[in-house]
């Protein structure tokens, strides 16, 4: 066993399930060894933390949830431990600079997903992965208050770059700005981040950040590595990601998180 690890904390897409968002019994099996072990569990992700309850029974999550990568804090039955939403006056134009680099734009505020275009790119699969579906509205025009996080959603990678580079250049610290798919950029509030995650867990289930271990495979899980003391990359990664980690496990679609589990977390 990998000694002092008291808290394992996953990104979701990507890493703990399958490209067709399957949670697989080789991961169910790993969380329940976790628990078996005295290792608490918990899971971080750019959904929405709708789009994770159906995670809750198979995997006995009893830790906070992270949802909209850390902008809204809930315990396994939905109730709101903490929030960081995005400043009023900085969505118009973070609404802006997405449109301007053709990005579809969905806005996430309280319970609500909205989008423009119910057949947009990536909604039906947005749709089949969280289990509920958006609310189509004519405009985003003083929709500025209670909003948890925009997305920005084009098939295009350098678009997606762009933007990125755009939000951060226009709005610096006051947003957290990163991809949580190649096809998604998610802009959030700045301390809605999985670094800062790792943070709010550790001080909710007291324990120190050199103790808990995190898994995942793009860019914005690279922060809550660098808050960790054992961080772990999935082979699907792309390869700043895995450089990023102090180790590598196998794809999603290999039962990676089941292996890194037993490897690096429980294995000798």
């Amino acid at each position: 066993m990998s000694e002092g690890i008291k808290l394992v904390v996953s990104d979701v897409d990507g890493t703990l399930v399958t490209s067709d968002k399957t949670l697989t019994p080789a991961s169910v099996e790993a969380v329940a060894r976790l628990g078996e072990a005295g290792i608490a569990f918990a899971v971080t992700s750019g959904r929405p933390p709708r789009g994770m309850a159906m995670l809750v029974d198979p995997l006995r999550l009893a830790t906070p949830v992270g949802g909209f990568n850390g902008g809204l804090m809930v315990t396994p039955a939905m109730e709101v431990l903490a929030e960081h939403l995005l400043p009023a006056d900085v969505v118009p134009g973070v609404i802006d600079v997405l449109g301007h680099h053709g990005l579809s734009v969905w806005c996430y505020r309280g319970v609500d997903w909205l989008v423009l275009d119910a057949h947009g790119p990536h909604v039906a699969k947005e749709a089949a992965t969280v289990e509920f579906e958006p609310t189509v509205t004519d405009t985003f025009d003083g929709l500025t208050d209670g909003v948890a996080k925009l997305v920005g959603v084009s098939d295009d990678p350098g678009a997606v770059e762009a933007a990125t580079a755009a939000v951060r250049d226009r709005f610096g610290d006051g947003v957290s700005a990163s991809a949580s798919q190649p096809y998604y950029l998610d802009v959030t509030h700045p301390q809605a981040n999985k670094g800062c995650v790792v943070t709010f867990l550790a001080g909710a289930l007291a324990v120190a950040e050199a103790e808990i271990a995190t898994i995942g495979d793009m860019p914005n899980d690279v922060l809550m590595f660098a808050r960790s003391g054992l961080s772990i990359a999935m082979g699907n990664a792309d390869r700043e990601v895995q450089r990023a980690a102090r180790r590598v496990t196998t794809s999603h679609d290999d039962d990676g998180f089941a292996a890194a589990i037993d490897r690096f977390v429980l294995g000798p």
